[in-house]
């Protein structure tokens, strides 16, 4: 009986412990807050904008151009257009795994594009329209299923755009 008490002992352990550690790593609001302020070390602003109100002291959901879902808390959109910011986009950004909804146009963006963009499996709205951007047309563009709207005008981007079979989207780069 003590061998068999014992035994179920271990393996309630191994289980608690477990499912301990795998919940250690499920991203969450504090995935996005790291995302964010990676994104905030890669930019400028003439007026400080995202350096005085990104912090981690203040809750990200009240940052500014920050959208968050009231049903899980996570970041659901991000514009941050027309703040005259400076400086390139980060992988990082690719964890924002409740994101729908991209809007960084009317800055001076430069560089590619992470692939790990790929990973925004929700987004339905990419816009990047007049920045500085470099490169081919993102190709992880075609692996978003909900995208919808991509507007990459008044970029340098060069190619072609190509749209999985039977799927209806509405890009502009001209």
């Amino acid at each position: 009986m003590d061998r068999s008490c014992n035994l179920l002992f271990a393996l309630a352990v191994f289980i608690l412990l477990h499912h301990n550690t795998s919940l250690a790593s499920v991203p969450n609001i504090s995935t996005d807050e790291v995302a964010l302020l990676a994104l905030k070390s890669h930019i400028s602003s003439p007026h400080n904008i995202l350096q005085s109100n990104w912090s981690s002291s203040s809750p990200i959901c009240n940052y500014i151009g920050i959208t968050c879902g009231s049903y899980h808390n996570r970041v659901t959109a991000l514009n941050i257009s027309s703040m005259q910011l400076h400086g390139t986009i980060p992988p990082h950004l690719g964890n924002l795994s409740f994101l729908i909804s991209l809007d960084i146009s009317d800055n001076t963006f430069h560089g590619g594009f992470p692939e790990e963009l790929a990973h925004l499996q929700r987004l339905k709205l990419i816009n990047v329209t007049r920045n500085n951007f470099t490169g081919s047309i993102p190709s992880f563009s075609s692996l978003l299923p909900n995208l919808q709207h991509m507007y990459l005008s008044m970029n340098q981007f060069w190619g072609k755009f190509h749209l999985p079979f039977n799927k209806a989207r509405s890009v502009e780069n001209e």
